[in-house]
């Protein structure tokens, strides 16, 4: 493993938590990147442990979503890691600011080899938890890994489907598809001329007053004090412009009907991504001989980004996990 250099102060968009220990941990996927994680564990736990790897959202470092959904799953009795994906954060990956449905999913089983090797936990009681874009990527790995028990998909995201279609789908022919592989192959050779990746933009800043919904949505999270994180792709300069070229032409949840542990589904009745865990979910249990221990939550009143932090309401069933959790990793 190459060896990282990671920070050292608590940098969390949360408070830390008093019932928690809490290090910062290193684990290489099968690329040969190193990944950096936060590694939390309940206080005066004894035996082995069930385990729950979490990332997400699509952009976003551990230091937010993830972390907490990690640190409230440890107060709850699970050893847990939140991790930065290849390429961003404090994990390594060169060049920076790229993402691959390959490598992210490989990222999701890198985590699980960590775990099912760590001292404090049991091997055949390991979950994930995807947050966002790595919602899709968790369904992924559900279907790839069969050392994962229980997934939860948070407020998904299928990346391939949305770079592919772009939102709700308004994009979805051959001739759009052409015109951005078009500008993405000339952006390539931009970025060799320059010697040097231009960047996307992350949450774009300040907003502009005619902005869609969805678009305030991610500025109040990521550009305020209630999300902002130096290291957040989205709170930043974003991704690569051809950061994401792959996801254009390599769909991630063919397969996802043949998961056959268990899976929750969750996402807010009000986000503009809804549609993405809907169809998800039924694509997951079309023609399944597995649709016993598949569920789909449709949190009341919810948008996009309260299930990241909660939204100040509250809005992350965390209940509903530890019992999903409990039952599957049992």
């Amino acid at each position: 493993m190459s060896e990282l250099k990671l920070g050292t102060r608590w940098d969390k968009t949360f408070p830390k938590s008093k019932a928690v220990e809490h290090c910062k941990v290193t684990f290489p996927n099968r690329y040969g990147i190193t990944l950096a994680a936060d590694l939390y564990v309940p206080k005066n736990a004894e035996g082995k442990l069930p385990a729950i790897a979490v990332c997400g959202p699509f952009g976003a470092v551990k230091e937010q979503a993830a972390g907490l959904y990690a640190q409230t799953m440890a107060e709850r009795g699970f050893l847990t890691v939140a991790f930065d994906p290849s390429f961003t954060g404090e994990s390594g990956g060169e060049p920076r600011y790229m993402a691959s449905p390959d490598i992210n999913t490989e990222d999701f089983m890198a985590a699980v080899d960590f775990l099912s090797l760590h001292d404090k936990v049991d091997p055949d009681r390991i979950g994930i938890i995807g947050i966002c874009g790595w919602g899709g990527m968790a369904l992924n790995t559900a279907a790839l890994d069969t050392r994962v028990k229980a997934t939860v998909a948070s407020t998904m995201y299928d990346m391939t489907r949305v770079n592919a279609n772009g939102y709700f789908d308004a994009e979805d022919s051959e001739e759009a598809r052409y015109q951005k592989k078009a500008a993405m192959c000339a952006q390539r050779l931009a970025d060799l001329k320059a010697g040097e990746y231009a960047l996307g933009g992350g949450v774009v800043d300040p907003l502009p007053e005619d902005a869609p919904f969805f678009v305030k949505d991610y500025y109040d999270y990521y550009k305020t004090q209630r999300g902002y994180h130096p290291r957040s792709l989205n709170s930043n300069g974003g991704w690569n412009v051809i950061g994401c070229e792959s996801f254009l032409n390599q769909p991630i949840l063919k397969y996802s009907n043949e998961i056959r542990s268990a899976v929750l589904i969750m996402h807010g009745e009000k986000a503009h991504s809804c549609y993405f865990s809907k169809d998800a979910y039924a694509a997951m249990t079309k023609d399944s001989k597995y649709t016993d221990n598949k569920e789909l939550l449709i949190i009341p009143n919810a948008v996009h980004t309260d299930l990241y932090d909660g939204g100040g309401k509250n809005a992350i069933p965390f209940d509903k996990l530890e019992e999903f959790f409990s039952k599957n990793l049992g």
